[in-house]
């Protein structure tokens, strides 16, 4: 019986210990950039991104656990060509006046080693959520020298179907459905 008390005992200790690893770090919005490639009629790949993100990462490298919500302001678009960032704020891509902010929540994280992996969750856009996972190129914690804290971050990104979405302008003259999403992010913790 005295044996079972100090095993439950331990066990407890353990896993208080394992949940005290948890901690909550802040994106860093100038260390992190929402971006996106797609073809331009088969010749050229046209780039742009969110300079308007926030958001907040829980992560435990221990358990191998987290959480991320990202908020991307769809208005601050900028591919460096005022006419096509007024086009892609219209009905006909992001609608950004009836839907001002994109999300994407995860609470699946992946490991490889000690390194996230990927990142499975869902992207709200367009008033419509659907299931996406980011794979990380990259991914790495260290001390921050001049914040005097631990930052972590990475590259991710996949490849999404922007009609998943109800973003079908163009596509039946040329203009592709498949997008590609990066997202380089970087974290303080708090």
């Amino acid at each position: 019986m005295r044996s079972q008390l100090i095993a439950t005992a331990l066990a407890v200790t353990a896993l208080a210990g394992a949940s005290a690893q948890a901690a909550t770090y802040n994106i860093d919005p100038t260390h992190t950039f929402v971006t996106f490639e797609v073809t331009h009629f088969g010749t050229s790949t046209n780039r742009g991104r969110f300079d308007k993100k926030e958001g907040v990462v829980q992560f435990d490298r221990a358990a191998k656990t987290g959480s991320v919500n990202l908020t991307i302001q769809a208005d601050s678009i900028n591919t460096g060509t005022e006419a096509f960032n007024a086009h892609l704020k219209k009905p006909d891509f992001f609608d950004a006046a009836k839907h001002p902010t994109m999300t994407f929540s995860a609470d699946k994280f992946s490991f490889n080693g000690d390194k996230v992996s990927e990142v499975a969750g869902s992207l709200t856009m367009l008033g419509k959520t659907v299931p996406v996972v980011l794979k990380a190129t990259s991914f790495n914690c260290y001390d921050h020298p001049m914040l005097k804290r631990e930052v972590c971050g990475g590259d991710f990104e996949t490849t999404i179907m922007r009609s998943d979405w109800g973003m079908k302008w163009g596509i039946d003259f040329g203009i592709p459905d498949k997008v590609k999403l990066l997202i380089q992010v970087e974290a303080a913790k708090q």
